[in-house]
């Protein structure tokens, strides 16, 4: 989901208007269960959170090859991106595209109405900042319908456990989810990992990730005429409540891609971080982060982040072998462009195997995946996966926050839930954190360490 600066838009009077012509619909039995559902065997799809990520995934999901799909519903807490979503859909056909104004909801309450607009067998796309992740997929799990939910899907301790109950849920009523770590459904890694589990280049020895850009996921004070909720609902990048920080929304993928490779989740972590040139900005990331993470046999993953402009960036992921090595992501998520080599020089005359290009767009494949396994009954289920992966990206995020050593156990067990009342958040209710003297609490390692702030 890409941040929203100029999100101050008049809402009350389009909330007035689309609730009474919601109304008008349900009174007249136009929307609400079903939507053109009896003709054919088109699967639904409701929008809820329609950013950047949560437009993509819509699109996405409307060009999955294996049957017809069609949006029914959309739900944000912004008219403008609301807005902005149905226009960047609307080359659609009629037939995709069905999203008439009393189908579209505004407010906090929107995603229940935007669910209540499927029918069993339909599918629900969380796509808001992950904070609201586990009440919307409880939802969801309620009225029976599959999921797709956008990483991370957790930011703390109880989230996770929260997710991994629901996730089992699901199971028992056969529900279909997918969760948006695309990475593991791109054709050129899962030939990478085979290659690897066959010993080309022997046992891993060690990984090391880099995620390193311009500055970002910073903020100020709320614009005068904005709530505080939704101002730190706008600017979720910059709130750890909200999405983790920048940690959990941008390392999760590399973070869990390497947990792949290697087969196995990361025991502990040991990391530091720091605020460097934030200057008067308000929000609780820090600019550097470098966590080593330790699996169970006693192998390092290496991760370095950096929020900086003027550096030397870099965005790739690579695995050192007893006999080789591997590059694992070049630049960014797709394309992977996935490389064996048969020492450690990654260079060229080195190379012994590489996927072929161009390859599948990972973003396409995993909504194929999903709807594959919906339509001919496969069990499918990433919430597990899923809840893990973004609690041990929160294991990184933490031990560098507080300057403590923290353990998967540690993790999974933390009591400090960032945002215990998001299902009860109002539009002009108090948000989970608050300025004081000026300022947003930031971690601070070695002075608060019981918890992230």
């Amino acid at each position: 989901m890409s941040e929203t600066r100029n999100t101050a838009t008049p809402r009350r009077e389009f909330l007035k208007t689309t609730g009474k012509l919601a109304a008008a619909a349900t009174l007249l039995g136009a929307a609400p269960r079903g939507v053109h559902a009896a003709e054919d065997n088109t699967i639904q799809l409701a929008l809820i959170g329609c950013g950047g990520r949560g437009t993509g995934a819509a699109q996405n999901a409307l060009s999955v090859p294996n049957g017809p799909t069609r949006l029914v519903a959309m739900a944000d807490v912004f008219e403008n991106r609301l807005q902005s979503s149905v226009k960047g859909l609307s080359s659609r056909s009629d037939r995709q595209m069905d999203v008439p104004a009393e189908r579209q909801f505004l407010g906090f309450d929107g995603y229940k109405k935007a669910i209540d607009c499927l029918k069993p067998g339909d599918v629900a796309i969380l796509a808001t900042p992950p904070a609201f992740r586990w009440v919307h997929f409880a939802y969801a799990v309620e009225k029976g319908v599959h999921v797709f939910m956008e990483k991370p899907v957790t930011v703390d301790g109880p989230t996770t456990r929260r997710m991994i109950e629901l996730g089992k849920k699901a199971d028992q009523k056969n529900l279909k989810v997918g969760v948006g770590l695309m990475v593991r459904h791109c054709r050129g890694r899962q030939e990478l990992l085979k290659r690897i589990r066959d010993g080309q280049i022997g046992e891993i020895l060690a990984l090391r990730a880099y995620r390193m850009a311009q500055r970002s996921a910073t903020c100020g004070a709320p614009p005068q005429g904005m709530s505080e909720v939704l101002f730190q609902i706008a600017r979720f990048h910059s709130f750890l409540w909200a999405s983790g920080g920048l940690f959990s929304d941008y390392f999760i993928h590399q973070i869990d891609e390497c947990s792949w490779i290697k087969g196995a989740w990361p025991v502990k972590a040991h990391a530091l971080g720091g605020r460097h040139y934030r200057g008067d900005d308000l929000d609780q990331n820090f600019d550097t982060y470098s966590v080593e993470f330790t699996y169970p046999d006693g192998t390092k993953l290496f991760y370095n982040g950096r929020a900086m402009s003027g550096c030397k960036n870099e965005f790739a992921s690579y695995a050192h072998g007893a006999k080789g090595s591997a590059i694992i992501s070049t630049s960014a998520h797709t394309p992977g462009r996935v490389r064996l080599f048969k020492d450690q020089t990654y260079e060229k005359a080195s190379e012994i195997w590489a996927f072929p290009q161009p390859e599948p767009n990972p973003y396409q494949l995993e909504w194929d995946d999903l709807v594959d396994a919906i339509r001919n009954d496969r069990p499918y289920n990433e919430v597990e996966r899923g809840a893990i992966a973004s609690m041990v990206t929160s294991m990184g995020r933490m031990a560098a926050h507080t300057g403590n050593e923290v353990t998967y156990e540690e993790m999974l067990a933390c009591e400090h839930e960032f945002a215990p009342d998001v299902d009860k958040l109002t539009e002009d209710g108090p948000a989970p954190v608050q300025l004081k003297d000026g300022k947003y609490p930031v971690p601070m390692p070695g002075i608060i360490t019981a918890r992230e702030y």
